[in-house]
């Protein structure tokens, strides 16, 4: 059934989008297949309210999918939930993509700046434009603003985005 993710990525993606409880409903949709919200709260003792507002988060990412019946005796709507773990290998590479975009603008912020800083715990680091205003001089604490040598950082970003990129195929 787990064919394209894996259990363990299925269950960190569960995880976030509601803790523990999230968990357990993705499990009890992964043992019985299609089921309505009712049977999951009496099945993980989670109140209906709860069980609804995360079916309705992992619904708005395609990760549960939903059928829509009508009550008989009541005229109500029944929803019948089941996952589409089809969709999850889709959902990582967006949220991978995103990470992509945004370490990507973080880079070239980072090498397109040079960066003075106090080297005082609390204190930010500052872009050369905005110490030369400041007088070199911390904002914060008032001391001295030396070089910031943002190597490690570039060099790091650098690594980040490229993995990404080999995941994803870019």
């Amino acid at each position: 059934m787990l064919s394209m993710v894996d259990e363990k990525t299925l269950q960190k993606v569960a995880e976030a989008f509601g803790g523990e409880e999230a968990v357990q409903i993705v499990n009890v949709l992964k043992e019985v297949g299609e089921t309505t919200d009712d049977e999951i709260a009496t099945k993980t003792e989670i109140r209906l309210n709860t069980v609804r507002r995360i079916l309705y988060k992992l619904y708005d990412h395609s990760l549960v999918g939903l059928r829509r019946s009508r009550d008989k005796s009541t005229g109500w709507f029944i929803f019948h939930w089941r996952l589409q773990l089809d969709q999850l290998a889709g959902f990582i590479a967006n949220q991978k993509r995103r990470v992509l975009e945004k370490l990507e603008a973080r880079l070239a912020y980072e090498q397109a700046h040079d960066f003075y800083s106090c080297f005082t715990e609390g204190c930010n680091r500052i872009p050369f434009e905005d110490a030369m205003e400041l007088v070199f001089r911390c904002p914060t604490c008032n001391k001295l603003l030396m070089h910031y040598d943002n190597t490690e950082l570039k060099t790091a970003l650098t690594q980040r985005v490229e993995d990404l990129r080999k995941e994803l195929g870019d």
